[in-house]
C-alpha cells in the first residue's frame, strides 16, 4: 500500500516536471491579452487602469493624473449611457407594442445624436490619457493597438474560411 502511494506520488511529481519544462522551453509565447473592451463604460474601470499599468509600466503619477481624467470623465458617460438606455427601451417598447414608424425615426435620430456625443467624449478622453504618456509610452501603445488590430483581422478571416465549411 505504501509503495502504491510513492508510486503514484513519483508519478505526479514526473508529469509535473515534465509540464513545468515543456512550458519553459516553449518558444511560442503568446501576447498579453488586450484590455477588456465592452464599450464606453468599460473604460472607466480599474482594470483598464491596471491593464494599461502594467502594459506601457506607468508611473504612479500617471496613474494617478490617469484616475483623475477617468473620475472627471464618468458623470459625462453616465448621463449619456443612461439617455441611451432609456432610448433603448422606448425602441423596444415600440418593438413589442403599438408601432409608430414617426415616433421610431425620431426615437433613432435621438440615439444617434446620443452615440455622437459618447463617441466625442471618448475620444476626448482618449485624447488626455494620451497625452500622460511619454513619447516611448505612445509608441508601445500604438504597436499594442497594431497587434490587437491584427489578432482581431486574423479572426475575421478564420471565421470567413470556416464560414463555407459550415453550410
Amino acid at each position: 500500500m505504501r509503495s502504491i502511494r510513492i508510486r503514484l506520488l513519483i508519478a505526479g511529481l514526473a508529469v509535473l516536471l515534465g509540464t513545468a519544462l515543456a512550458q519553459s522551453q516553449s518558444t511560442d509565447t503568446a501576447p498579453p491579452p488586450g484590455p477588456p473592451m465592452h464599450g464606453p463604460g468599460a473604460m472607466m474601470g480599474e482594470h483598464m487602469l491596471n491593464y494599461f499599468t502594467k502594459a506601457l509600466n506607468l508611473t504612479e503619477d500617471q496613474q494617478a493624473q490617469a484616475k483623475t481624467v477617468l473620475n472627471n470623465a464618468k458623470p459625462t458617460f453616465k448621463a449619456l449611457m443612461g439617455q441611451q438606455r432609456q432610448l433603448d427601451e422606448q425602441l423596444r417598447d415600440q418593438a413589442q407594442g403599438n408601432y409608430d414608424a414617426k415616433q421610431v425615426q425620431t426615437l433613432a435620430a435621438q440615439k444617434a445624436q446620443i452615440q455622437a456625443q459618447m463617441t466625442v467624449a471618448e475620444t476626448q478622453l482618449h485624447h488626455q490619457l494620451y497625452q500622460l504618456l511619454t513619447a516611448d509610452q505612445q509608441i508601445q501603445l500604438k504597436q499594442i493597438e497594431a497587434e490587437r488590430q491584427a489578432r482581431m483581422q486574423q479572426r475575421m478571416q478564420e471565421r470567413e474560411s470556416a464560414a463555407p465549411a459550415a453550410q
